[in-house]
């Protein structure tokens, strides 16, 4: 097997060449791979995360022209979500004026808002009528999360 004279290295350049090109598909595999591996984990980190979302959640029934529901928008919505129970419970806003929601069909609706209602797995466990105002509203959510069959201490 005839040899480059330039070459200096003893294999030939034809030889040299397939090495160079089984290794960037080696890398390219590898890469892949790790490509792969990243898009499985995340894909099961999402699936976790939807389910616990799915797990518990506080459904909060309103409609245009509600000064209460405004009023607790003002007051405790800007927090809710960064709060311990707003973790656990992630909040849902239903409109009463529009249809109501598919996933929703075995909880009772109401005509009263704003209502609160504790769902989890798709079962009411509580459900609060009106807003008592912030000084109230908190003590009387963790009362009824306490309720949660899975209720871990706040």
């Amino acid at each position: 097997m005839p040899f480059h004279r330039f070459s200096p290295h003893p294999l030939p350049v034809r030889q040299l060449a397939n090495i160079f090109t089984i290794c960037y598909v080696l890398q390219s595999l590898n890469r892949l791979e790790r490509a792969v591996k990243s898009l499985f984990a995340f894909a099961v980190l999402a699936f976790l995360v939807a389910g616990q979302a799915r797990a518990a959640e506080l459904i909060m029934l309103q409609q245009a022209g509600c000064e209460w529901c405004v009023r607790w928008h003002e007051e405790i919505g800007v927090a809710y979500p960064k709060t311990e129970e707003g973790r656990r419970a992630p909040i849902r806003f239903v409109d009463i004026a529009e249809p109501w929601p598919d996933d929703l069909g075995d909880i009772a609706r109401e005509r009263l808002t704003p209502t609160f209602i504790l769902v989890e797995d798709g079962v009411e466990i509580a459900r609060l009528r009106g807003y008592p105002g912030a000084d109230f509203f908190w003590p009387l959510l963790g009362e009824m999360l306490e309720k949660l069959p899975t209720s871990p201490r706040m």
